[in-house]
């Protein structure tokens, strides 16, 4: 089981960007360094060794090369139809607990990989596309699924010359790559994907076939209780290491069919090669945020529930497999289909033993990981502030649209609600006076300013810096799996939150002058600086309004007349200015200061509203097409106004 290939590094990492994001950039860059060092030298040293010692091993070892290649292929095609469509079919096919079951034997059955489907699921869970006991139900389906494979490669791969159906799979397949449109591109992968496992199966036969002339493997073989256990083993360091059930059982299939594996330790490996097949859900897991963890804890749960229960009621399984067996006609000699019987009817006595208790697993599993408070925005504590980062960006949600822009919306929404809570702490206003219904005015007039304990800019970097870095890579990880529709809704989406973040920064300068001049003993400038934080507590105040009416559109028909009043205040406290200068109320300094600071209330409040905008659509993508075609620039907002002054 040593064999491996090229294509297994592509797997390596894929899988290693994940878990690699979560050690921070200096700490990933020096394991990954490392692991490049040593895997691929003993990787080679190996392949070189067992090809010196068969020439046999280089064609079984080619084989799967070509097999997994094919698995990535496939991958490759499916990702295209995603955009959009997965989550239509979510929403209708997952509602039910039978729904998500079969929504998950069928997701397998299509892409011939339990390991793809549970990356799949995490990522949409993790982004709020499923819920946890959806989720559940569809990975207990993906492990019957999974069956469908060794069924393939058992009734058809080994009983026909399968490489005939691959050559006009492989020439359609390139046909259809070499088009400009996406769509046909994501056809020639999965014909492509489909050929390639089909010869890669063809090759591993022959290769096993010529082997066993040299080779006989089957003196290796273990009975009894120890043979399980070993054999169990076996088969969970081959998935582990080639992150493919599906490889495990093709190899395992075609040495039990060339005789160089006994019926009983096969039976042993297939059971190991379910376990290890939810190591690429662990490791798909790492990025995710608590409810993805709950899922790839379910996932580990069931296998290795399924696994132990068989392992305990060995002798009960292979007598229902044979009794089945029998049924169906399948010769006694026939041990590949036999093994491919024995593994759809373990998964399915652990389809059978949890999938009636999901909602009772959910909740237990809810129970042993809590979801971990919010790290809100709380700034009277007086301990030091935590660095936060972004929630829902799931790393392995990136390769996968309907996950990303899911993830990235209320991503979106989490930071717009700190930014809110952030502004409300520069101006010296809680949020909760914010959204209640007093006088603005009135409680601005009771809340004097004072110095605080933390500056804006520091704030800013532990609350806010962190997960708009984490939404600019997301977006430009993600893009390029994106159809140029979700492209533009992810665009969007950042270019709202460039809005906020600014915001933020020029609410960081309109701080330093409010502590200084806020505080005066000149009762105007005071009050002068009292009106600008007014300014911008009426704008946070109508937006939290149509945030709890959830008036998305209202308020996006409402953002252009907002803007038009926020210029209008701007173009008229330049008068203001003039006439505390004239009446010698303020200083020209200090007015000069005030210029300015009127200019960042300016940018706040246009910030704000357009950053609103997009946060607030939550997922109505017309919102945002309307939004471009009904928005005004500042010199068009100033023409109408002065036109209305005519």
């Amino acid at each position: 089981m040593n064999v491996c290939c090229t294509s297994d590094i592509h797997l390596y990492h894929s899988l290693a960007v994940v878990f690699f994001r979560e050690l921070g950039p200096v700490n990933a860059q020096l394991y990954g360094k490392m692991i490049k060092k040593l895997a691929l030298p003993v990787i080679i040293i190996a392949l070189c060794y067992s090809f010196w010692l068969s020439k046999d091993i280089q064609v079984i070892a080619a084989g799967l090369a070509i097999f997994l290649y094919g698995m990535i292929s496939l991958e490759k095609g499916f990702n295209t139809f995603t955009g959009g469509l997965i989550e239509k079919i979510l929403n209708v096919a997952t509602d039910r607990p039978w729904k998500s079951f079969s929504f998950g034997v069928l997701a397998t059955t299509l892409m011939q990989s339990s390991s793809l489907v549970s990356v799949l699921t995490i990522s949409f869970l993790s982004s709020g596309l499923l819920g946890l006991r959806q989720g559940i139900g569809i990975i207990i389906g993906a492990n019957l699924g999974t069956t469908t494979g060794a069924w393939l490669i058992a009734g058809l791969g080994l009983k026909v010359n399968i490489s005939t159906y691959a050559m006009p799979m492989l020439v359609f397949g390139l046909l259809f790559l070499l088009q400009t449109s996406n769509y046909r591109k994501g056809t020639g992968y999965i014909l492509l994907g489909i050929g390639f496992i089909f010869l890669g199966i063809h090759y591993i036969k022959e290769g096993f076939e010529a082997f066993r002339e040299g080779i006989e493997l089957t003196q290796y073989a273990v009975g009894g209780a120890k043979g399980l256990i070993i054999f169990t083993l076996v088969g969970v360091i081959a998935t582990v290491i080639m992150q493919s059930s599906h490889a495990t059982l093709l190899l395992i299939i075609t040495a039990l069919s060339s005789a160089q594996v006994n019926y009983e330790n096969a039976l042993a490996i297939a059971i190991g090669a379910n376990i290890g097949t939810t190591i690429t859900a662990i490791l798909g897991a790492m990025g995710a945020n608590v409810q993805g963890k709950r899922l790839a804890l379910a996932h580990v749960i069931f296998n290795l529930l399924t696994g132990i229960v068989t392992l305990l009621l060995i002798k009960q399984v292979m007598y229902c497999t044979d009794l089945f067996a029998n049924w169906l006609t399948i010769s006694s000699d026939d041990y590949t289909l036999r093994l491919a019987l024995f593994h759809t009817l373990f998964n399915l006595l652990g389809v059978l033993l949890l999938l009636p208790f999901v909602t009772v697993f959910a909740k237990q599993l809810v129970k042993w990981l809590p979801e971990k408070a919010s790290v809100a925005v709380d700034l009277t504590s007086k301990s030091a502030l935590p660095v936060v980062r972004a929630y829902y960006l799931n790393p392995a949600s990136v390769r996968y649209a309907d996950s990303a822009i899911s993830a990235l919306r209320k991503e979106s929404l989490g930071l717009f609600n700190s930014t809110f809570e952030v502004i409300c702490y520069a101006i010296q206003i809680t949020s909760t006076d914010i959204k209640s219904s007093q006088s603005l005015a009135k409680i601005i007039k009771r809340s004097p300013v004072r110095l605080q304990q933390w500056t804006v800019d520091h704030v800013y970097k532990h609350f806010l810096k962190g997960i708009y870095s984490d939404i600019i890579r997301f977006v430009g990880d993600s893009r390029r799996y994106m159809t140029t529709e979700q492209g533009n809704q992810a665009i969007a989406l950042m270019l709202a939150n460039r809005h906020l973040i600014d915001a933020v920064k020029d609410v960081k300068h309109l701080s330093k002058n409010l502590i200084i001049y806020g505080q005066s003993a000149n009762k105007a400038v005071r009050e002068e600086y009292d009106m600008l934080r007014l300014r911008v507590a009426e704008v946070l105040r109508l937006i939290n309004q149509n945030f709890e009416l959830e008036a998305s559109r209202m308020f996006l028909s409402q953002s252009e007349m907002i803007k038009l009043e926020i210029e209008k205040q701007d173009i008229a406290y330049n008068g203001v200015l003039e006439e505390l200068i004239r009446n010698e109320a303020i200083d020209p300094f200090i007015a000069s200061s005030l210029l300015n600071d009127n200019s960042y209330v300016y940018d706040i409040c246009r910030h704000l509203v357009e950053g609103a905008v997009v946060a607030m659509s939550q997922g109505a993508e017309e919102l945002i097409i309307l939004k471009q075609e009904i928005e005004l620039d500042r010199s068009e907002l100033q023409e109408i106004l002065k036109g209305s002054s005519l």
